[in-house]
């Protein structure tokens, strides 16, 4: 459902993603692990299209991200880190925008609408404008936009960034009900969130792809998960 195959990004001389290569299969939830300015970001922004790689192809539902990206964003819903929102609408004329945008009947819209706001509890806000959130619900309208389309794909930057001990279990026990249907890409630099979440990381330094297998073989290392990130994305495995 998610496969990059060489994946490189080139700003001159610097590589932002450099021959990153995985895939995720359907039903998964995959955690991307990196430290901050490891090439996260970027290698998300290649899988959506929304830039274009320098070297290598992105694929989502077996849809070419860069030529082919219509097709395969009505499979993908993506959640960029602190996604744009629109702070003089209310969340509920923001889904209803992005209904529109998607070409969403008006039978089928409000349906949706009402599963995403029940399932990412907007009720309370839902017609409150958007510049008085709190970051936690701006969180959850943009993982309710995300989801609005239903797409069997989620790719999900930084989702709890910000976030309070209270949100951050909401964010994780939404993320546990959307895995046992969607296939999930999500990113983030907390261990924390591998280890609640995930059975499988993808982790990445300097751009490059440092480890891609399960959790529990890095956390029964000697030190733990954290020893682990260290090993893989300390400077010793910089300059390796």
């Amino acid at each position: 459902m998610i496969e990059a195959v060489g994946l490189s990004k080139f700003y001159g001389p610097f590589a932002a993603a450099r021959e990153v290569t995985f895939s995720v299969s359907q039903g998964e939830l995959v955690a991307f692990l990196g430290p901050n300015g490891a090439g996260k970001s970027t290698t998300m922004k290649l899988l959506t299209g929304y830039i274009a790689p320098s070297e290598g192809v992105a694929r989502i539902a077996g849809f070419d991200m860069s030529k082919d990206r219509l097709r395969g964003s009505v499979h993908l819903g993506y959640l960029p880190e602190n996604g744009p929102l629109y702070p003089d609408m209310t969340p509920d004329s923001l889904l209803q925008f992005f209904a529109d945008a998607r070409g969403m009947s008006k039978g089928d819209r409000q349906a949706r609408i009402d599963a995403v706001v029940e399932l990412c509890m907007l009720g309370s806000v839902f017609h409150k404008p958007i510049s008085k959130l709190s970051k936690g619900y701006r969180q959850r309208l943009g993982m309710a936009q995300a989801l609005l389309h239903e797409p069997d794909v989620l790719i999900l930057d930084e989702p709890t960034a910000g976030l309070d001990p209270n949100q951050i279990r909401e964010v994780r026990r939404t993320m546990r009900r959307l895995g046992e249907k969607k296939t999930i890409l999500l990113s983030t630099h907390i261990l924390q969130e591998v280890e609640a979440m995930a059975s499988r990381v993808i982790m990445i330094n300097e751009g490059r792809l440092v480890y891609d297998g399960p959790v529990a073989d890095l956390a029964n290392e000697k030190g733990g998960l954290d020893g682990a990130f260290k090993r893989l994305t300390g400077a010793a495995a910089a300059a390796a």
